[in-house]
């Protein structure tokens, strides 16, 4: 599944509205991106769902909400209208904590934390493009996750940035900072 730029029009979410497809276009900054078929991988399926479930469990009865993409996460520089938003991302898994972000179109303001699943086809763009957009949007924790290596390099905003990854194997347990009482237990996602 590779991401193409579309073209080299600026647009904003007007635009999307209009050219996108249900699952794995993105605008970052303007640009259009596009992803190419086929979809994701089983083991990047079977890696969301388990992290959805988990965090789904651990949050339940709190004021929070997982999502998993397709979902537009809209990302505004400002106060601007929705129409000239310039950045709408599909975060593999996020969680909002502020449940006046979500509404009819999706979420409104970055997610507390979210996780992109690399693929080989991705994982340049979401290293680079996405994770610049996130820390311009205030994404306070960016999970990485490494399926082919099984590593996590974990991101968190501190001051506006995000510092040099903190990187692991995927094993054991790793708590989420951005978002308390969850904990991801690394042998259940993987157990598929």
């Amino acid at each position: 599944m590779a991401v193409l730029k579309r073209d080299d029009k600026h647009h904003t979410y007007a635009d999307y509205l209009v050219w996108s497809r249900t699952y794995g276009d993105e605008l970052i900054n303007g640009t259009a991106y596009v992803r190419e078929p086929p979809a994701p991988s089983w083991s990047h399926q079977s890696i969301v769902t388990e992290l959805c479930r988990q965090i789904a469990n651990a949050l339940e009865g709190k004021p929070c909400r997982v999502c998993i993409a397709p979902l537009d996460v809209r990302l505004p520089k400002s106060t601007e209208h929705d129409d000239q938003v310039d950045t709408v991302v599909q975060p593999d898994v996020f969680i909002v904590s502020d449940l006046r972000k979500i509404d009819a179109r999706g979420v409104r303001g970055a997610p507390d934390w979210l996780a992109e699943v690399l693929s080989r086809s991705t994982a340049r763009h979401d290293r680079t493009v996405k994770l610049a957009a996130y820390e311009r949007a205030g994404v306070r924790e960016v999970w990485l996750i490494d399926p082919i290596e099984l590593t996590l390099a974990v991101y968190r905003l501190e001051k506006g940035r995000y510092g040099k990854a903190t990187r692991r194997e995927l094993k054991g347990k790793t708590r989420l900072t951005a978002v308390r009482g969850v904990t991801i237990d690394w042998d259940r996602v993987l157990a598929d």
